[in-house]
């Protein structure tokens, strides 16, 4: 309940800032791409957390999908590499597809997933070299080393619950 309701007020927010200000201008079709991101990033993680009660696995998974999250809704709203209409933030799809491809090679298990989150950081940051390198638009370092920054603290998550479950196998 608590991550619906959290995904319920997150989507309220733009409402209510419009009420103040003339800066967030959203239409319908600006809610329905929203709404439409936080149920498919809600719904996976009800998923995983129906799945385990590994509190590392549960809290890898908040991790990528808040990541994947953010890292899509930045590069719709004003674009990874210069703005958001330059076709080189279509890379970023790249990126996504890595994990999710990672995840279902490793079927979820967790020592796999945070490989399979390591060559996400990995994917982030060749997306960025790409852009610098071919001048396909300015990347900032910043979001790069932030997204970079949170596909390793989810690895991390996701070889501690790996750890987690070694344990309790070996456990009498």
């Amino acid at each position: 309940m608590a991550v619906w309701g959290a995904a319920a007020l997150v989507l309220l927010l733009p409402l209510v800032a419009m009420q103040f200000t003339g800066e967030v201008a959203w239409d319908l079709a600006d809610f329905a791409i929203f709404g439409a991101m936080l149920v498919c990033a809600c719904g996976t993680y009800e998923l995983a957390a129906r799945a385990t009660g590994n509190r590392a696995y549960r809290a890898a998974v908040g991790v990528a999908l808040a990541a994947a999250f953010v890292l899509v809704w930045m590069n719709l709203a004003v674009g990874i590499i210069g703005n958001e209409e330059n076709p080189a933030n279509l890379m970023v799809g790249g990126v996504l597809a890595v994990g999710i491809v990672g995840a279902v090679i490793a079927r979820f298990e967790p020592h796999g997933m945070g490989r399979a989150m390591v060559a996400t950081a990995l994917a982030q940051a060749l997306v960025a070299v790409i852009a610098l390198v071919a001048g396909l638009g300015h990347t900032f370092v910043l979001p790069t080393v932030f997204f970079v920054a949170l596909w390793l603290a989810s690895a991390r998550l996701f070889w501690r619950a790996a750890r987690e479950q070694a344990h309790a196998v070996a456990a009498p």
